[in-house]
């Protein structure tokens, strides 16, 4: 099973994907997608884009993307809502599964505090994905979605098993 993890950003959008074996996790692949332009349309055309290429490259399986975190700013988070909607769009154009998981949810599975600092979220993604790497810290938290979407379906066929 592949999963591609994705943290949405509308000037960096993370993206990271893993094997799932069973209970092992294996780094395939991470980077950003860093759109060009000025205008807002601009720069959802160029995310749309740059991340339906990683789609087409990579293949996966399954998608996971991270909640917004609302924060004082109404127009960013509102802006940033706009680019997670592209992060849900694509995935949902190669008609697959997409997981969504709140950003305390994706850390306290990682890391086992969901109020982690970003430099522990990236350090216990290198822990349990060795080799891989992070191009910056949205791909780290790109890889953390994908691992936690991992978790979590595992445990939803435990379920299905008992």
């Amino acid at each position: 099973m592949r999963i591609l993890g994705i943290d949405p950003g509308l000037r960096t959008l993370g993206w990271g994907v893993i094997e799932v074996e069973g209970s092992r996790l294996r780094h395939v692949a991470n980077g950003l997608c860093k759109p060009g332009g000025k205008e807002l349309a601009e720069r959802l055309l160029a995310l749309h884009e740059l991340l339906t290429d990683v789609f087409n490259r990579m293949l996966p399986d399954e998608a996971a993307v991270e909640h917004t975190f609302v924060n004082r700013d109404g127009a960013g988070t509102l802006k940033l809502g706009q680019a997670r909607a592209i992060a849900l769009l694509v995935p949902a154009q190669f008609g697959l599964p997409i997981g969504e998981y709140a950003p305390n949810s994706v850390k306290k599975t990682v890391v086992g505090v969901g109020h982690a600092e970003k430099h522990q979220v990236e350090h216990m993604v290198n822990l349990q994905l060795p080799g891989a790497n992070p191009a910056g810290p949205d791909a780290a938290d790109a890889l953390a979605v994908a691992i936690c979407h991992a978790h979590h379906m595992g445990a939803r066929r435990m379920k299905v098993r008992a």
